[in-house]
């Protein structure tokens, strides 16, 4: 009798600590998991940063009031250029609609834009693990904009213009991000409140580049505001060898 008691407990113990050690084999191959992912994330950035010398891009913004987001309050296309060594400059091509929102709220946006992209600047809010906490959420991949990918939690290590709290998909083949959602750290403009943004971007030449953006904001002077931004006709400069 005591002896099959004895084997009862030892069967017990042993039993207790096979799952314990299963467990810590689960935790450590989900750490060493995300720890893959998000180095292919910090190689994915550092590709585009390495490699593309410069672009240009029509950028259509549009604003819209309150809860209508099908009759535009202001418009504007622009043709932006980004040089490596440089930064952003902006030329308007075409605008339209109230002249006070253009001034106030859009070309904020494009002068915060044009300042955080100056070399010395930008590396600061790049999607990387030297500026982010990045967690790997478990599960199995979801499928965003027809790429399978992984899904991780950003939340930024320090304060710095266009930061982002949220989420991130990048494609699991690669670690190129396909879409970022969240709450940025600065608002496009001081009248339009903190925004939710959502950007989504496409592999062209191999890097992601964004193709749509869209913020949504809050404010006592402004009410509910909109802005989406459409990217199109990249024109991509590659230093494939640098």
């Amino acid at each position: 009798m005591m002896k099959a008691r004895g084997n009862a407990w030892a069967g017990a113990i042993a039993a207790g600590w096979c799952c314990l050690c299963m467990g810590t084999a689960v935790a450590q191959a989900q750490q060493l998991d995300s720890t893959a992912v998000i180095q292919q994330v910090d190689a994915a950035v550092k590709a585009r940063v390495d490699h593309v010398a410069g672009y240009t891009v029509t950028e259509h913004y549009a604003v819209y009031r309150g809860k209508d987001e099908s009759h535009s309050a202001a418009e504007m296309t622009v043709r932006t250029v980004y040089r490596k060594g440089t930064g952003k400059s902006y030329t308007i091509v075409s605008e339209s609609g109230s002249a006070f929102i253009r001034k106030h709220v859009l070309e904020t946006l494009l002068d915060n834009e044009k300042e955080i992209n100056q070399p010395g600047k930008r590396e600061h809010s790049w999607i990387t693990s030297a500026n982010y906490e990045m967690k790997l959420k478990p599960g199995s991949l979801q499928r965003m904009d027809e790429r399978d990918c992984h899904v991780l939690t950003i939340t930024p290590r320090h304060k710095a213009t266009n930061m982002i709290e949220g989420t991130i998909w990048v494609d699991a083949k690669d670690g190129e991000i396909v879409r970022i959602e969240g709450v940025s750290s600065q608002s496009p403009s001081v009248l339009t409140g903190p925004a939710h943004v959502m950007r989504k971007y496409a592999s062209l030449h191999g890097y992601a580049m964004a193709t749509q953006a869209r913020a949504v904001s809050d404010s006592f002077l402004l009410g509910r505001t909109v802005i989406r931004i459409d990217y199109k006709d990249y024109q991509i400069e590659v230093h494939p060898g640098q």
